[in-house]
């Protein structure tokens, strides 16, 4: 592997070239016409235009960005997060052309993304799970007879895909056909699948995940957890590691269990097993594996010291095993990392695009900026409006947080609404503080987080 194609853009295309370069590996960077301008366009050594602004144009056509690698002769590419990145019809035009795709092969990504199939995976592995409907698609009759068994609520989700999407509460009986009706009609227009999963919902929970890597050889190793519970109608706004609002005792089990279970594939590169806590019985249950690197990867970087992206290139070559025994792997104190958007939280988070015209970003002991934005950048409408992640360490959990607000504080950018009075009010919030929080807090405490929303009547 000598020359990788990064088939991302952004934040974590700027991450990915960095790690090549202490590889010594050569890099092509896409972009669209919006993205003309981005750093990660200027760091790699070569930078090939990939369509238009609209994703759907340029940074979704694998065929057209397998042509590139081709043509650049790129061995190699990383999809980073995102767009391609779990999807197995990519993996597999890159194997038919003999270039490495830097994470597992097509077959897992394809078995893995099917929630149907990480259920049954799980099951094998003796990994627990919720009690759910069995393993086919649910019909009205299931979810009734599963909301008598286990009892209301019932939570309905996609076989497929993620986000929230597709996803439904079912309360009462009388909701059923309604709901199942919008989770199977939403699952096929964002998954192209209709397949809806029913399990028991439970009310009061802490989302924990698992960093593991693998290798061609059959090692499994994990990284330690995070805990990913600060969520927004299921999507995250901040998370933070180790998993400290649960005994070691079962941060432990889930450690194991989630080693346990990726063993029992062929696994190679970096992913993510994730886990809910029911904190009422404190019990855990596996609800997914991610087969990619996560948003959220620095966090554990802070904790261990160790670069995940250079390690899923490393072990991308079949001849390389991990760089790193578990024994080896060493957690040490607490870290936070909160996402800064271009959005605005006192009109229902909606995205704020925008050109930065002042920018200010914090520095100091524990202090990390993965970003890609300079002075005069463009946070085009077209894609994700995050700005940068900022990630901080101290030795324990209430000098992490002393740390993120202060570096809050001293981050500033303009041109932009941006959504960092709204983390600083979280960090600050004595629920959170105090870690007696869950998946639903935030709408829980709605008015004290959001009280322009609230007042303004919105």
């Amino acid at each position: 592997m000598k020359r990788v194609l990064v088939a991302n853009r952004g934040e974590i295309a700027v991450r990915i070239i960095r790690a090549c370069r202490q590889l010594g590996l050569e890099t092509v960077a896409i972009y669209s016409e919006a993205d003309a301008d981005l750093l990660h366009v200027r760091l790699a050594d070569k930078a090939v235009k990939v369509g238009p602004s609209h994703p759907g144009q340029s940074y979704l056509r694998g065929d057209v960005i397998v042509q590139i690698a081709l043509s650049t002769g790129a061995d190699a590419i990383h999809p980073g997060y995102g767009f391609l990145a779990e999807n197995a019809q990519f993996a597999r035009m890159c194997q038919e052309e003999n270039i490495i795709f830097i994470g597992p092969s097509e077959q897992i990504i394809s078995k893995l993304g099917d929630k149907v199939y990480g259920r049954g995976i799980a099951t094998t592995a003796g990994v627990p799970v919720v009690a759910g409907s069995g393993d086919d698609n649910v019909s009205e009759a299931d979810v009734h007879a599963l909301g008598q068994s286990a009892g209301y609520p019932v939570l309905l989700k996609a076989a497929a895909g993620g986000g929230g999407r597709g996803m439904r509460i079912v309360r009462e009986p009388n909701q059923v056909k309604a709901e199942l009706e919008d989770a199977r009609r939403e699952a096929l227009a964002s998954f192209g699948s209709d397949v809806i999963l029913a399990e028991q919902f439970l009310e009061r929970i802490r989302h924990v995940e698992v960093q593991i890597l693998g290798d061609h050889h059959g090692n499994v190793m994990h990284v330690g957890t995070r805990d990913c519970t600060v969520q927004r109608r299921y999507q995250k706004v901040l998370e933070e590691g180790p998993a400290n609002a649960i005994s070691d005792e079962l941060r432990s089990r889930i450690e194991d269990d989630a080693v346990r279970l990726v063993s029992k594939l062929h696994y190679v590169g970096a992913g993510t097993v994730e886990f809910v806590v029911d904190l009422e019985r404190n019990t855990h249950h596996f609800i997914e594996m991610n087969t990619r690197i996560q948003v959220e990867h620095p966090v554990t970087e802070m904790l261990s010291g160790l670069d995940l992206v250079r390690e899923q290139l490393w072990v991308a070559d079949p001849a390389n095993e991990l760089s790193f025994t578990q024994q080896q792997v060493q957690v040490r104190g607490a870290a936070i990392e909160l996402r800064i958007n271009a959005e605005d939280p006192d009109r229902n988070f909606q995205p704020m695009p925008g050109r930065i015209t002042a920018l200010t970003l914090p520095g100091g002991p524990g202090v990390r900026i993965d970003t890609h934005c300079q002075v005069g950048t463009l946070i085009s409408p077209f894609y994700d409006s995050m700005i940068a992640k900022l990630i901080v360490h101290d030795r324990d959990r209430p000098s992490a947080i002393s740390r993120a607000i202060a570096a809050l504080e001293e981050m500033k950018i303009d041109g932009v609404t941006t959504n960092i009075e709204f983390l600083q009010r979280v960090l600050r919030h004595e629920d959170f503080q105090h870690n007696d929080i869950s998946t639903r807090w935030l709408e829980h405490q709605r008015e004290e987080l959001m009280p322009v929303l609230e007042t303004a009547g919105r």
